[in-house]
């Protein structure tokens, strides 16, 4: 329920954007805070959250989240000012961070055997997709039956059916060796985190210009002090020797770059579907459903197939599929590409499934127990900072073809002026567009449309690129990995769960009731 949500609120607020932002006024920067300071707030306190869920309880951590979640929905809802929703968000976010780790830490503790581990981490994903599939449509529905804050409100009977049902469905682990949270080490981690995730998100919008390279050099100068903390201290924020397994690592690198190349063509594809075919965002979101489906039934197919075939050719196989997905986007025209381009981004996200499922799995399953929050932040920081720094470099890779398009003459019935203000970007001519006659508004859409087109091309080759690289990367680090029916039955001995308590007076009853069955 919490990672539908999750998924779902990232995606509604762009349709209420224009809404909200008729009835607070918020100017261009604060509307630009209002969007982006929820991903930040996730990204920055991933890893945190992740560790403190291995020291106070992962249910526990869990609880406190959707307490702040819906507690921060309702001020989102009713903001009198931007200022207020931008702190809103704020909020939603850090309360957002602690609860993806936790659900991913909790699987990794409930489902021990690899097989149950990796069909659960599939519904996980799963479930993951249904919010994005489902996003788009809700948030429309909502928006023309009421006010621009009930996007906000979907998250509140949600958690409350999540504090009702926690206590009663979900058992509760922690380490039992973890000692105190190192306050430094939450500093530094978000003073590393926060500048690169806001640089390669200035990149997207504005490209390389001075104040996003100074942060990011900031914040790989602070990451690098930061790893140095945690190979002095004894009970790290991030245990560094978790990247000491090769699985662990490519599997990272197949999450961090398969997300990345994914969500920059995700990008084009949703403009070319309002911009190029002229959809609405419920219409958008409608044609987006078949592949959101396709991703939930492979991410349910996913675990089985793993059973008989080895994750490294498992991942490798999807990873090829993806890759004819790309190729026929980049076939895509500005005519008549809506079927293929549909059809293409089917093909994107059933190969992206196994990655995900596979690549998080492969993740989560390689730290001992005691880890399990810590090495789910790990995989969902690879996630997040995958789909930002997809956006970001193939957002300004296809922009500049765009450019390097639009750079010839004006068609000739086309202001110069009107041309020259055009060259920016796709939205910027349909701008100008709306400006002209019926005839001159044509040729410039049309011109624009072409260099559009190329750059969603040019985007498109590069994730072809990409993924057969990454598919090379998975056979060779990821094929010595056995289907999970030659290790369902393993138990992992490298840690114990928090042994019974007061407060969990059901643990071990509740995993010896696993064991008979």
């Amino acid at each position: 329920m919490p990672t539908i949500l999750l998924s779902l609120d990232a995606t509604v607020l762009y349709l209420a954007t224009p809404h909200l932002g008729a009835d607070l006024r918020p100017d261009s920067n604060q509307l630009l805070w209002i969007v982006d300071v929820y991903g930040f707030m996730i990204a920055g306190f991933l890893l945190t959250m992740g560790s403190l869920g291995d020291r106070i309880g992962r249910r526990k951590l869990l609880m406190i989240g959707a307490i702040a979640f819906g507690a921060a929905s309702v001020m989102a809802a009713y903001a009198p000012t931007p200022e207020a929703l931008i702190a809103a968000r704020a909020l939603l976010g850090i309360a957002g961070a602690t609860l993806m780790p936790s659900t991913l830490a909790l699987i990794s503790n409930m489902f021990r055997d690899s097989q149950q581990r990796a069909m659960a981490i599939g519904l996980w994903v799963a479930c993951f997709s249904v919010g994005i599939a489902v996003g788009p449509i809700a948030g429309g529905l909502l928006l023309e039956a009421f006010w621009w804050g009930s996007v906000f409100l979907l998250g509140v009977p949600v958690m409350v059916v999540l504090l009702v049902a926690a206590p009663v469905l979900l058992p509760e682990y922690r380490n039992p060796q973890a000692g105190r949270l190192d306050v430094v080490s939450v500093l530094l981690s978000l003073g590393a985190v926060l500048p690169v995730v806001y640089a390669v998100k200035e990149f997207a919008k504005s490209g390389f210009e001075l104040l996003p390279v100074v942060a990011l050099t900031v914040g790989v100068v602070v990451g690098i002090v930061f790893g140095r903390r945690q190979n002095r201290l004894a009970d790290p924020l991030l245990d560094l020797r978790l990247f000491r397994e090769r699985s662990f690592n490519a599997a990272l690198a197949i999450l961090l770059l398969g997300l990345g190349v994914m969500g920059g063509v995700y990008l084009y594809v949703t403009q070319y579907l309002q911009l190029v075919e002229g959809l609405s965002p419920m219409m958008s979101g409608l044609w987006l459903l078949p592949a959101a489906l396709a991703l939930i039934v492979a991410s349910w197919a996913t675990p089985l197939i793993a059973r008989r075939i080895s994750s490294g050719y498992v991942v490798a196989g999807a990873l090829a599929l993806s890759g004819l997905g790309y190729l026929m986007i980049s076939q895509v025209n500005s005519a008549a590409g809506l079927p293929l381009l549909v059809a293409g981004f089917i093909l994107v996200y059933v190969g992206t499934s196994p990655t995900m499922v596979l690549g998080t799995d492969l993740v989560v399953g390689a730290a001992p127990p005691e880890k399990a929050g810590s090495a789910s932040a790990i995989s969902e920081s690879a996630m997040e900072f995958g789909l930002a720094l997809g956006v970001a470099v193939l957002g300004v890779v296809g922009a500049s073809a765009y450019r390097n398009e639009m750079a010839g003459i004006a068609p000739a019935d086309v202001p110069p002026a009107a041309y020259d203000a055009a060259r920016d970007s796709f939205v910027a001519a349909h701008g100008e567009a709306a400006t002209l006659a019926e005839g001159p508004a044509a040729s410039l859409l049309e011109a624009a449309r072409n260099a559009f087109v190329g750059g969603m091309s040019l985007v498109s080759w590069i994730s072809v690129a990409t993924v057969a690289l990454l598919a090379v990367i998975a056979v060779a680090n990821l094929r010595h990995v056995p289907p999970t029916s030659e290790s369902g039955a393993e138990e992992q001995t490298t840690g114990a769960p928090v042994p019974a308590t007061p407060d969990n007076p059901t643990k071990h009853s509740r995993d010896d009731e696993y064991a008979q069955v």
